[in-house]
């Protein structure tokens, strides 16, 4: 099998190591990687502050770098419900305005082969041990995009439980925003900054060693908090934990 890494442009400026490291956990399960190189921003930022006609010009170009790809996985349940969601309604609004249906087809025809990472291991390769290793007690935040807008579900949890040597800890009030929210965060940045220390104090009382998530964008949010504050826990993006095996641990 072959698939298309869609490494989002948060984890490509920022956090190379998560694309490394759904490279390596996707390769240890037999799958065959390709990158293209004319991949960018989803337009997410765009769309989310009114210019959604700026947003049409990478709806294009990320329909144009991934065709031909049957599957198109991303580590980043934002960017994946940039495309399920957003794309097909901006191509309905172009259409609505008469300039055509040329958009709505692009995203009618990338939209079903778009996964996230944890659904494309436990519903399209049907694993939930991929064979990782990782001796530390974590704790998982559910980011928003991808407990309310993909439906994700157990489909982590259940791969972060099978995991060797991991003891996952239940994060009290989970499901409560981490208060990044992209663009919230430089609008509203008071109230952005109260609800991730909210969100930090709960990983913190836990007692894990590490807080997981499989969003980027949320974790380096937290991390940001969590590192100004001196707190002894460290963010990792979910791929990385699921990527790291005896002989190879993570670093």
């Amino acid at each position: 099998m072959r698939v298309a890494l869609f490494v989002t442009c948060v984890n490509d400026a920022l956090y190379p190591r998560t694309g490394i490291a759904v490279v390596r956990l996707l390769e240890r399960l037999g799958v065959d990687v390709d990158f293209p190189a004319a991949q960018s921003c989803c337009g997410q930022p765009q769309y989310n502050t009114g210019y959604r006609c700026e947003a049409e010009l990478l709806l294009r170009r990320t329909a144009e770098a991934f065709a031909g790809y049957a599957y198109v996985v991303t580590p980043s349940g934002s960017c994946a419900a940039m495309v399920r969601a957003h794309y097909p309604r901006i191509g309905r609004a172009a259409e609505a305005e008469g300039r055509g249906g040329a958009l709505a087809a692009l995203a009618e025809d990338l939209v079903p082969r778009v996964y996230e990472l944890t659904e494309f291991l436990v519903d399209v390769l049907g694993v939930t041990d991929v064979g990782a290793y990782f001796p530390h007690a974590v704790t998982y935040h559910p980011s928003c995009h991808g407990l309310r807008g993909l439906g994700l579900g157990d489909r982590p949890r259940l791969l972060l439980g099978a995991v060797r040597g991991l003891e996952l800890r239940e994060l009290p009030g989970a499901e409560e925003c981490c208060g990044f929210g992209g663009t919230f965060a430089v609008k509203n940045p008071d109230v952005s900054a109260a609800m991730g220390t909210d969100k930090a104090d709960s990983a913190l009382a836990t007692g894990a060693r590490v807080l997981c998530g499989a969003d980027s964008s949320c974790l380096a949010h937290l991390d940001g908090i969590l590192r100004r504050a001196g707190a002894p826990l460290r963010t990792l993006h979910l791929a990385e934990i699921l990527a790291a095996t005896e002989e190879e641990p993570l670093r």
